[in-house]
């Protein structure tokens, strides 16, 4: 009998607190640059009264992507510039890779992330599911 192939590959939690992230609306462009793509600080600076939750929940959901991906390959190839997240039609948040897969060596998964915020923490799950 052959042993079962496991489903999830890598799971990853990160959670950070807003505050943090509260001066980020003064940074420079190139300074935000260094960890958000362009439509990301794009939509954060769009409400500068949310920007700092913003921040910080895609802050959370590239580490916890990190730490999932870290359970399946070596993340030599892999910065906060290759990863970003945004929404579906349906506004279902999902993170884009911009990095080739056969970089990661892994075999093609789905990436499933859940992003939650509270007044003062953000927090993102990221699951990776083998297909």
């Amino acid at each position: 009998m052959r042993p079962l192939q496991p489903l999830i590959v890598g799971l990853g939690m990160d959670s950070v607190e807003i505050e943090r992230f509260s001066h980020f609306k003064t940074y420079s462009a190139r300074q935000l640059n260094r960890i958000f793509s362009t439509k990301e600080i794009a939509y954060c600076l769009n409400s500068p009264c949310k920007s700092a939750e913003r921040f910080a929940v895609r802050f959370a959901a590239k580490e916890a992507l990190f730490k999932a991906l870290s359970q399946a390959t070596k993340l030599e190839n892999l910065s906060f510039l290759n990863v970003c997240k945004a929404s579906s039609v349906e506004k279902h948040p999902f993170l884009h890779l911009s990095v080739l897969w056969d970089t990661l060596q892994l075999p093609p998964f789905f990436i499933l992330v859940t992003l939650t915020h509270t007044a003062k923490t953000a927090s993102a799950i990221v699951l990776l599911q083998k297909i």
